[in-house]
């Protein structure tokens, strides 16, 4: 572990320029030790994902990823014109990440397997053996540490053939996903028990296909969105059915979706309609996807299947644009999640409106029916989408835990929560982003009776940031993108991070932001 003077000497250093902005109003203040503790059985860890560190793009036998293909194509589209070819080359450092890991105290590593280096054209007739040993590698050498694995099949990066056939909206990915995945439960479910399928599908799907925010950037808002959100479900229900009834008797692992979303606040509480307003967004962006599998019913939710089949019909169309389910699919669907997995880093605000300026015609803000609003004391430190309001995290984890009584039987895990900023050591913001939103997190496990039984940190170390390349930072470890080691080097949330983990409480004073430095308010 770090030593203490390297603590202390850490916590000494001063930044060399204030925050970008600050919030309106006075802080809420929090010193000392909390008393409220986590669970013995509550499972901490760290999440990365394969094209956001790897690296080694066209090494060891990998075929393209359409992230691959995309931006060597469109160079341009990232912010700082950066690509992933070489990210933080975990390809080549995976042990330095495994010693960091080990370092942190954590006892789970949430990462993602690149389908196009096990399977360089996607499909399950071309096996890369020097892929399927890197991972092979990697797994050992977790559970060695005492590191649990825990894998996400897709992270995003698509093999680039079927990109070229429209990815998610072409039904025909869903066999080749299935193929997959099965490839990989074969290949290392002796090792790998705990398994996720489609990284976010609601942000995957609205950025990459409803909206030109994430690769394939295909900007079909209103239709493609939402035969992306159909395939990608059924995807999930195929593979979670096969691994029940193929692996599970003998590996006895567990399968899940990740979902992500922000809290919605109503922006008037006093008012039904904001009330109501905020219930939608909820629905539209994550009961969507949620709440297939773990209602009791099935199905997509009543409130979204009649505003996209109402707003459809006023638009002219002869169908629906969000596809039905069959029985059989409902069936498969309702279930098919060992635990929730949730990802979370922001909130908003919500009043209702038939249109704004940017609701494209369709799409899933006009299906919606909402303004999205902030309020002016919630802090927006450094990246466009984040706005701090720790009190959204354990809210929206009753929101969760009220609408699907199997959460009271299965747990909830955080897959993702983290701060964005522009790069250092000296993270006082982050320390207080992690302090604020776990102290969030066990007043809903202690005084709620939240089933939440896990949380992993966005992420280990800085990473391609997707369209925002390496502008922004959200990692535990500074990672030297000039260097060509890729030089690591633990920031003082890492410190924070660990003593969390360790003494299993959050102490507000482990870490203090030296007198007199500007502070983001979080309220």
């Amino acid at each position: 572990m770090w030593s203490s003077s390297a603590v202390a000497r850490n916590t000494a250093v001063l930044l060399t320029i204030s925050l970008l902005q600050l919030a309106r109003g006075s802080p809420v203040v929090k010193s000392g030790v909390i008393n409220y503790s986590f669970p013995d059985d509550f499972i901490f860890g760290v999440s990365t994902a394969a094209y956001q560190i790897e690296g080694g793009w066209n090494e060891g036998g990998k075929g393209e990823s359409m992230w691959d293909t995309f931006l060597h194509e469109h160079p341009t589209f990232t912010v700082d014109h950066s690509n992933g070819d070489v990210a933080a080359d975990s390809y080549h450092h995976y042990m330095e990440d495994i010693e960091m890991i080990k370092k942190l105290g954590v006892q789970s590593y949430r990462m993602s397997i690149s389908w196009t280096r096990i399977l360089p054209n996607g499909t399950d007739n071309n096996i890369n053996q020097e892929g399927v040993k890197y991972y092979r590698t990697l797994f050992e050498e977790l559970v060695k540490a005492n590191i649990t694995p825990v894998v996400t099949l897709y992270h995003w990066d698509m093999p680039t053939p079927f990109m070229k056939l429209g990815g998610w909206t072409n039904a025909k990915v869903i066999d080749y996903f299935e193929d997959y995945a099965r490839v990989a439960f074969r290949l290392y479910g002796d090792l790998v028990k705990m398994w996720l399928t489609v990284n976010e599908p609601h942000e995957g799907c609205l950025s990459g296909y409803g909206q030109a925010t994430l690769a394939p950037a295909m900007n079909s808002h209103g239709l493609g969105i939402y035969l992306c959100t159909h395939n990608n479900l059924l995807a999930h229900a195929r593979v979670y059915r096969m691994y029940e009834k193929e692996f599970k008797p003998l590996q006895k692992g567990k399968v899940s979706l990740p979902f992500e979303s922000a809290w919605a606040e109503p922006h008037d509480p006093n008012k039904a309609d904001d009330v109501e307003a905020a219930e939608n967004y909820l629905q539209m962006h994550l009961g969507m996807f949620a709440h297939p599998i773990f209602s009791e019913e099935g199905d997509y939710p009543r409130v979204v299947r009649e505003k996209i089949d109402n707003m459809s019909r006023l638009q002219g169309y002869s169908r629906s644009r969000l596809p039905y389910f069959t029985d059989e699919e409902v069936k498969a669907l309702r279930g098919s999640a060992d635990f929730f997995s949730l990802n979370h880093y922001t909130a908003l605000s919500n009043t209702p409106s038939a249109m704004e300026s940017y609701f494209k015609v369709p799409s899933l803000h006009q299906d919606t029916g909402v303004r999205i609003l902030v309020y002016p004391s919630w802090p927006k430190p450094f990246i466009r989408w984040q706005y701090l309001y720790p009190q959204g995290f354990r809210k929206l984890v009753n929101w969760l835990q009220n609408k699907y009584k199997i959460l009271k039987e299965i747990p909830i895990i955080i897959t993702e929560n983290g701060f964005a900023d522009f790069g250092g050591i000296e993270d006082y913001d982050r320390v207080d982003y992690y302090n604020d939103f776990l102290y969030q997190l066990l007043l809903a496990i202690h005084e709620d009776g939240c089933n939440v039984k896990g949380y992993f940190a966005w992420s280990l170390m800085d990473d391609f940031e997707w369209i925002d390349g390496y502008k922004h930072k959200f990692g535990l470890y500074s990672v030297d993108f000039n260097s060509p080691n890729r030089t690591r080097t633990p920031k003082l949330s890492a410190y924070n991070y660990a003593n969390i983990v360790r003494t299993r409480r959050i102490d507000f004073d482990y870490i203090k932001r030296p007198e007199g430095l500007n502070t983001i308010a979080l309220k």
